[in-house]
Order: C-alpha cells, then sequence, then structure tokens
C-alpha cells in the first residue's frame, strides 16, 4: 500500500508542478494570455483528456474486468456513467467562474470573483486527480507487469504537460484583476494542490476494494469525459477562429495518444 501511495504522490506531484511552472509565467508576462493561445491550450488540454480516457483508464478498465473473468462493459459503462454524475453534481453545487463568463454557475455565493475563478480550474483538476492517482495504484497491484508502470507515467507525463497551460491560464488572469504576481502565482498553483489530494485519497480507496479498480478507472473516464465536453470544448471553440481551440483538441489527442502507445 506504501508504495502505491508513494507512486500516486509522485505522479500527482509531478502534474502539480508543471501547474506551478505554468503559474509562474504570471512573474515575466505582464498581458493576459491572447484569446487564440487560450483556445488552442483549452483544445489541447480536452484531447489529452479525452485520449487518456480511452487508453490509459476505459481499455485497461475493461481488461482488468476480462482478466478476472467478468462481463468486460459492465464496470467501463456503470463507472463511466458515475464519474460524469459526479461532476455533474460537483459542477451543479460548486461555485465558479469560467474565463471570459460574466456570471458564475453553480450555488450563490459571496465568494470573490478571483476565488471563484480559481474554483473554475480547480474543478475540472479533480478527474485528473484520480486518474493519474489510479493509474498508479493499479501499477503497484501488479508489480510484475513493467507496462502498468510506463502508462501510468505516460498518462502523467500527458496531464502535466497541459497542466502548464492551465496554471498560466489561472494566474494570468488573477493579475489582470489587479492582485498581486505573488499571490496569483499562489493561488494558480493551489488550483492544482485538489490533484495532488484527489489522486492520492482515491488511491486509498481504491486499495482496500482492489477487486473494483476497474469501476474506479472508469469513473475517472467519465469525469473526464464530463469536464471536457462540458467546459473544455465549448471554451476552446468560443468566438472567431475556432479552427485553433479543434487544431489543439487534435494536437493533444494526438500527443497522449502517442505517450500512452509508444510507453505504455
Amino acid at each position: 500500500m506504501n508504495q502505491a501511495i508513494g507512486w500516486a504522490a509522485m505522479g500527482t506531484g509531478f502534474t502539480l508542478l508543471m501547474t506551478s511552472l505554468g503559474a509562474s509565467v504570471v512573474f515575466i508576462f505582464r498581458k493576459e494570455m491572447g484569446k487564440s493561445i487560450q483556445r488552442a491550450f483549452l483544445g489541447f488540454a480536452a484531447g489529452v483528456m479525452m485520449a487518456a480516457s480511452v487508453w490509459s483508464l476505459l481499455i485497461p478498465a475493461i481488461d482488468g474486468t476480462k482478466e478476472a473473468g467478468g462481463i468486460a462493459w459492465v464496470p467501463a459503462a456503470g463507472g463511466f456513467v458515475l464519474g460524469g454524475l459526479f461532476l455533474y453534481l460537483l459542477d451543479f453545487l460548486m461555485p465558479h467562474l469560467h474565463l471570459g463568463e460574466k456570471n458564475p454557475e453553480g450555488v450563490r455565493s459571496s465568494f470573490h470573483r478571483t476565488t471563484l475563478l480559481v474554483l473554475a480550474v480547480t474543478l475540472h483538476n479533480i478527474p485528473e486527480g484520480m486518474a493519474v492517482g489510479l493509474a498508479f495504484a493499479m501499477a503497484a497491484q501488479h508489480p510484475q507487469d513493467q507496462a502498468l508502470y510506463a502508462a501510468a507515467f505516460a498518462l502523467a507525463m500527458g496531464i502535466g504537460i497541459q497542466n502548464f497551460p492551465e496554471g498560466a491560464a489561472i494566474s494570468l488572469p488573477l493579475r489582470q484583476e489587479g492582485m498581486g504576481r505573488g499571490k496569483a502565482f499562489v493561488l494558480g498553483s493551489l488550483s492544482g494542490v485538489v490533484e495532488l489530494i484527489f489522486g492520492i485519497g482515491i488511491t486509498l480507496i481504491a486499495l482496500q476494494i482492489a477487486p473494483y479498480m476497474p469501476w474506479f478507472l472508469a469513473f475517472a473516464a467519465g469525469a473526464m469525459i464530463y469536464v471536457v465536453v462540458e467546459e473544455l470544448i465549448p471554451e476552446a471553440n468560443q468566438g472567431e477562429h475556432s479552427n485553433l481551440g479543434t487544431a489543439g483538441v487534435m494536437a493533444g489527442f494526438l500527443v497522449m495518444m502517442i505517450l500512452d502507445v509508444a510507453l505504455g
């Protein structure tokens, strides 16, 4: 168990580090990220998450169920639906404000606009942390299968790459809101802490009920796909030149697919 938790902490720690590196650009750039670049980055994040949901989560869930002698599609479909419902509830209940929007979503609150912006990014970091944590937990459960470790590293690498622009996408707008560079950097970095928390948390749960690992994997996939369809793709296609967002999706999917297939 300790080994699995250690790997999960390392994997999600890397994604947190990449978020912090992205947030650090607030010390370099004075202006907010251009809309075209922002759309391309959002699309890239969506592509990475879609590919990770298939290759790193759903396919292992199906294969694991087959090996256990179960009905392959049941955990994959059931967990996928539950993951989507989980994110739907969070999206419905958690107060948050998406970039470029004026009206916050979720239950009414007295939170400041900057807090709502951070919560919006935090919301879709939750399934990313869960996915990385579960990938390393599954690898730790099968120490003889080195391919699982490679696949987990590939997933952490892919999520980490797309976390860099996410960190910048939260720290730069906070700076534009009048916040000091130091505080904007800290809040941008903290938006990635949720990945570490949920990654280790779900690993602890999954290790206690290991036979249900396929359900957990599919759960993380459903949560990620919900974020992609509900938030990332619509935001990536706002305004003119939405083809940049589409190109970002294609590039992100391609990068994550190559990482998973080549390393896993």
